[in-house]
């Protein structure tokens, strides 16, 4: 038997592929070219680089305008305001940016966007720049677990990364980076070429006396900059990345401080919650309230400033009615009794000496006790630490067992954050290891929880306590933990290194009978170093806890991010849904308090929520083309001018944000606007519901496990059962001789090949007025016409018919067949790459309808698991961010207790349903319930019986949405959609399929 960990494997997800195309787009109309260059006369190094010393690099033929087109284009299929400029504030090289929330897979998207850029461009030299060794290391990670996985999606494609290492007998790497003329990308920190100093940016005598920046210039790389908030935030790096000569940069982060660069691709943090493409957040606490009737003195912080030395400690503090928990500012004087109002802080006395000295931090008193420093835990401290261990075990322990009532194989994983390694770790005089105080702590209650009866059942439960957590710490020369500082040294990094190479392991469960024995096997809870707080993460971590005693340095975001990742399980195959992915934080403060905490970064980090301005409703979609897929959208100056409107009107205040009123329109589903946007109401009620939304962290004292109504479960369910459980296979009727019609000459309203119509190249001559007066210089539009340019050279010709398989997946046979049967071949020789786009996106268009259109369901005598409604363990938070509906038991019209929802229009939708007493029962379908088509699984959401006078009963299956106008659902959804009827249709002719906002909207009329 092997011992073989678990690999992680990857889901082809349409969040990412957006992101990948949007990067992609920016260079439509690029050709393959590569840009050769001189590397060096002759050399003792001319067996690293191409025999005829020539070098290899990007190079990029289409114009600023052009590309800025494009820009434009990616911005409005992804909601995002058209930018009028392709330049930022750097603007030596055009740069974008890229929005990815946190454990949204960043590093796998700009991984995945190199290899398209080099499918569909020829690129090939990129350059990913980090701020930190932390983040480094994550890449490094990323590309080894994702290597098997894009060599099989890009056809055993060669390519390499390597991190830049400034050793002598190291940069030989360079020359080969700079010669392959195959995919090569770099890793390299900014820290590694900002100052002259650095190797990079030094004459070199092992490349011929050329400085390493030199020769990665001369391939004009297209830069990937990871985290740029972090990176390029002085001139310094801004001239540093500008001196790689990059053709472009991508931007990617979750909070981007510098917008002044085009956004082209933006999944926030809410939709990243409310599309569960990350874990939910519950916060946990544990708090001690005296009423002030001992004299607890937390010491927080001390400051040496010119206006004096003063101290922020934690005390109780009389109120009219108690004493509230508070930390104050002191100075040298205060009298601990005078200042808190309360008797038992006499003994304490007044403030004699505040020292400031780092590492010695201390208030002295007259009294007992004679001192607090910054360092010192005290009793109540103890107390609630010990509690937050207890609790991060049991909340562990607990979600083992749902695991496995609910036969899911996901191993659970637990984090503590600590500041000091001596908490975990202690050595004697001999320097053998001995339990710090924590980890014993940890070990003293683990042994008591894992005695429970109830957690008998677990796979670990005979595990030895000692080897189930396990310390990531830096380590000094004789191998002994030790403090970090910043989390970038280098003993920092080979911890980095540890904490990637274990990832599978610790994923991995223990299993004597399998081999799985390892020690990351058995490990299920983790110590790490608060300083190693950014570029790692593992996606099974579901619990977190900081046991910090000085100040907590660790932001929540960074807390978060730790466990934000959608689990896997032991095969490796994501499992979403929020059901399994919550991620409970056991903060040091109430879970309201945490909340507008985490928001409040994010606004620091520039993340707006919640604010209107003049670009708002410019990207809603007034007409889409299905063949060439070009959407027509409101445009700036007309959403400028509705967001004045909804100001003049009360809906918006003057910061931008949602009035009451607006609240209510909301709430109503009803606003007032003038005739010009009445037929744009409901999409501008979308918009402004999105824009009220914040986010949703849960209260882990608010949740409830759902139970199931049994007076439920007999005939009414039965009845609803019975019609809708089947499963069914497909095949697909493909009609390639309609394909080949349709696509050359068009069907109904949409158009063929033959209506592509191109031009040569133009130039625009446009005149504008200078008017200068007080207010300064201003241009108005003047007049504006078409110069045309010609030239005596035809254009060459690339291969459509390989260009055409390439992006339609079609034969060869059938492109060719394509191919002569239209008669406007002379446009691809006037635009060949704007014939070949247009006639790409016609073909997908007709044979993406042939396809749904063919689609042929059978049932089968297979039938879903009924058994699974009762024994999956379904969690319902209740409460102002709650996600479900309490129904009435007594009425008992569907299974459970509550109703858990995905969003508030679902939410809504449960409510009426409720209330309708024509509706004699319904379902909230479980994630399980998958039906299979073509275009992926797909999950109805609801399925419901109505009944009339006890007699007419009719049943339908139903998809909730914001908005059932088919020309706001993307094509990929839509025909799941449209599928996943066809199946229903095939189970009984007795379900009518349906699209709807409201419960109201299924109602049949004649109810």
């Amino acid at each position: 038997m092997t011992n073989s960990n678990m690999k992680i494997k990857f889901d082809t997800l349409d969040y990412q592929t957006e992101a990948v195309n949007a990067a992609v787009l920016v260079f439509e109309g690029q050709t393959i070219k590569e840009s050769n260059f001189t590397i060096t006369d002759a050399s003792p190094q001319g067996t690293l680089f191409a025999d005829d010393g020539i070098g290899v690099g990007n190079r990029v033929i289409i114009n600023s305008e052009q590309m800025l087109k494009n820009v434009n284009k990616a911005q409005i299929l992804n909601g995002i305001a058209p930018s009028d400029n392709l330049f930022g504030n750097n603007d030596n090289f055009p740069q974008f940016n890229i929005d990815m929330e946190t454990g949204t897979g960043k590093t796998f998207v700009y991984l995945k966007t190199i290899l398209e850029l080099n499918k569909k461009y020829g690129f090939l030299k990129f350059v990913i720049v980090v701020p930190s060794v932390a983040i480094k290391e994550g890449v490094m990670k990323s590309f080894e677990i994702t290597k098997d996985y894009f060599k099989n999606q890009y056809s055993g494609v060669v390519y390499d990364l390597f991190m830049f290492d400034s050793a002598k007998f190291k940069l030989n790497r360079v020359l080969s980076f700079a010669s392959a003329n195959t995919i090569d990308i770099m890793v390299t920190t900014i820290q590694a070429f900002n100052k002259d100093t650095n190797v990079m940016n030094r004459d070199n005598e092992q490349l011929s006396g050329a400085r390493p920046i030199d020769l990665i210039a001369e391939t004009h790389p297209i830069v990937i900059i990871d985290e740029p908030q972090s990176v390029d935030n002085t001139d310094g790096a801004k001239e540093a990345i500008s001196n790689l000569n990059p053709s472009a940069g991508f931007r990617y982060s979750a909070t981007h401080k510098d917008t002044s660069y085009p956004t082209i691709y933006q999944l926030t943090a809410v939709d990243a919650y409310d599309n569960q493409l990350v874990k939910q957040i519950e916060v946990a606490g544990i708090h001690m309230d005296e009423d002030g009737n001992r004299a607890h003195m937390k010491l927080v912080s001390v400051k040496s400033l010119k206006s004096g030395i003063s101290a922020q400690i934690e005390v109780y503090k009389r109120t009219r009615n108690d004493a509230n928990k508070k930390t104050i500012k002191f100075v040298a004087g205060n009298d601990m009794y005078n200042k808190t109002g309360l008797q038992v802080y006499e003994e304490v006395g007044f403030i004699k000496y505040i020292d400031t000295t780092p590492g010695q931090e201390a208030v002295y008193f007259s009294g007992t006790p004679d001192k607090i420093t910054l360092d010192m835990a005290t009793l109540e401290d103890e107390a609630i630490k010990r509690g937050q261990i207890t609790k991060t075990i049991e909340s562990h322990l607990n979600k083992e067992l749902q695991f496995a009532k609910d036969g899911k194989r996901i191993k659970v994983l637990s984090l503590f954050f600590l500041d000091k390694v001596r908490n975990y770790r202690i050595y004697d005089e001999e320097g053998n290891p001995q339990l710090g105080r924590y980890a014993k702590i940890f070990e003293e209650e683990y042994q008591k929880l894992i005695r429970l009866p109830k957690y008998k059942v677990l796979n670990d439960a005979e595990v030895p306590v000692g080897e189930v957590h396990d310390g990531y710490f830096s380590t000094d020369t004789k191998g002994k933990l030790k403090d970090s500082s910043t989390g970038d040294s280098k003993d920092d990094e080979s911890t980095y290194t540890m904490i990637m190479k274990n990832k599978e392991g610790l994923l991995t469960f223990y299993d004597e009978s399998k081999g799985k024995t390892a020690k990351a096997n058995k490990i299920r809870f983790i110590f790490s170093h608060s300083a190693l707080k950014e570029g790692w993460d593992n996606p099974n971590v579901f619990q977190i806890a900081t046991l910090i005693e000085t100040k907590d340095t660790i932001t929540k975001r960074q807390k978060i991010g730790r466990g934000l990742r959608i689990a896997v399980d032991e095969n490796g195959d994501r499992v979403p849904g929020f059901d399994v992915n919550t991620l409970t934080v056991m903060a040091n403060e109430s879970y309201k308090d945490f909340a507008e905490g985490l928001q409040k970064e994010y606004e620091d980090d520039g993340v707006v929520f919640g604010t209107f301005d003049k670009d708002t409703f410019a990207t809603i979609i007034i007409k889409r083309d299905e063949i060439t897929d070009e959407i027509e959208v409101l445009g700036k100056e007309k959403s400028a001018k509705l967001f004045d409107e909804l100001k003049e009107k009360g809906y918006i205040n003057g910061a931008g944000r949602a009035t009451d009123e607006l609240k209510q329109a909301i709430n109503e589903n009803q606003i007032e606007v003038s005739e010009e946007f009445v037929v744009l109401a409901p999409k501008i009620l979308e918009i402004a519901k999105s824009k009220v939304k914040s986010l949703k962290i849960k209260d882990a004292a608010e949740k409830v496990e759902v139970k199931v109504i049994k007076e439920a479960l007999p005939e009414d369910f039965l009845q609803l059962w019975d019609k809708i459980k089947y499963k069914t296979t497909y095949r697909i009727a493909f009609d390639t001789d309609a394909l080949i019609k349709a696509a050359v000459e068009g069907r109904g309203l949409l158009k063929g090949i033959n209506s592509i119509e191109t031009r040569r190249g133009t130039y625009l001559y446009k005149t504008g007025l200078l008017e200068m007066n007080e207010a300064g210089v201003t241009a108005q539009d003047g007049s504006e016409s078409v110069v045309r340019a010609t030239t005596g050279d035809a254009y060459q010709l690339p291969d459509i018919i390989t260009y055409l398989q390439n992006e339609t997946n079609l034969t060869r046979k059938t492109i060719v067949s394509i191919l002569k049967a239209v008669d406007n071949l002379e446009m691809f020789k006037n635009n060949p790459l704007a014939y070949m786009n247009q006639a790409a996106k016609i073909i997908n268009t007709y044979k993406n309808q042939l396809i749904v259109e063919g689609i042929q369901y059978t049932k089968t005598d297979d039938a879903y698991e009924q058994s699974l409604f009762t024994t999956e363990t379904l969690n319902a938070y209740l409460g102002e961010n709650g996600n479900s509906v309490a129904v009435d038991k007594g009425k008992a019209k569907t299974l459970y207790d509550y109703v858990v929802t995905d969003s508030e229009v679902e939410r809504e939708f449960a409510r009426q349903a409720e209330l309708d007493d024509n509706v004699k029962f319904y379902i909230k379908m479980p994630d399980w319930f998958k039906i299979r088509t073509p275009l992926g699984p797909y999950n109805p959401d609801w399925a419901m019986l109505y009944e009339e006078n006890d007699e007419q009963v009719l049943y339908f299956i139903v998809e909730t949405k914001g908005d059932t106008n088919d020309d706001q659902l993307r094509p990929h959804e839509l025909a799941k959609i449209i599928a996943g009827e066809k199946h229903f249709k095939a189970v009984s002719t007795d379900i009518t399929f349906k699209r709807a906002k409201t419960e109201a909207d299924v109602r049949p009329a004649s109810f």
